[in-house]
């Protein structure tokens, strides 16, 4: 087992009224930290779901788990094959390898800090997803940098047929 120590000498703050916020509703993100602040420990971001909206498709990380911590309101987590319910104070951690996708239950919101070890530069992902939302980008774009972000794209069925 290798020990990864990162490599930052000053403590990150991140203020809420300074973080950019990528998206809006039905799907906002609040970009907090990502691994370059942090000597590559982490990468953070703040989901917040409109009622039953979908947060991210199914995917998977080679190098990296990721952390799914439920500040508010319920989500529908994939975890391989698995649909996990989570509601406030639910945490949910993916092994690296492991498919994963969330969504807003039916008829609630979602509240959700998520936390991918280590880190993996992410704020252009979102920024990208954004500029894809507007038109400005196209999914083979998107597709073309997924070893770059080290978020690699896949079917579900269970995903696909929970509702």
């Amino acid at each position: 087992m290798s020990l990864f120590v990162p490599k930052f000498d000053e403590s990150v703050i991140v203020r809420d009224a300074e973080a950019e916020v990528v998206g809006g509703a039905p799907v906002g993100v609040k970009l907090l930290a990502d691994s370059s602040a942090s000597g590559g420990a982490l990468s953070t971001v703040r989901v917040t779901l409109g009622e039953g909206a979908d947060g991210a498709r199914p995917h998977l990380h080679h190098n990296s788990a990721e952390m799914f911590y439920l500040l508010d309101g319920a989500a529908e987590l994939l975890s391989g094959d698995d649909i996990v319910t989570a509601e406030r104070g639910d945490l949910v951690i993916v092994p690296p390898g492991k498919p994963h996708a969330f969504a807003a239950v039916p008829g609630s919101t979602a509240d959700i800090l998520i936390v991918i070890t280590p880190g993996v530069e992410r704020f252009e992902y979102f920024r990208h997803l954004q500029r894809l939302r507007l038109g400005e980008a196209t999914l083979e774009s998107l597709l073309e940098a997924q070893e770059l972000y080290d978020n690699h794209y896949l079917q579900s069925v269970a995903w696909e047929g929970r509702r």
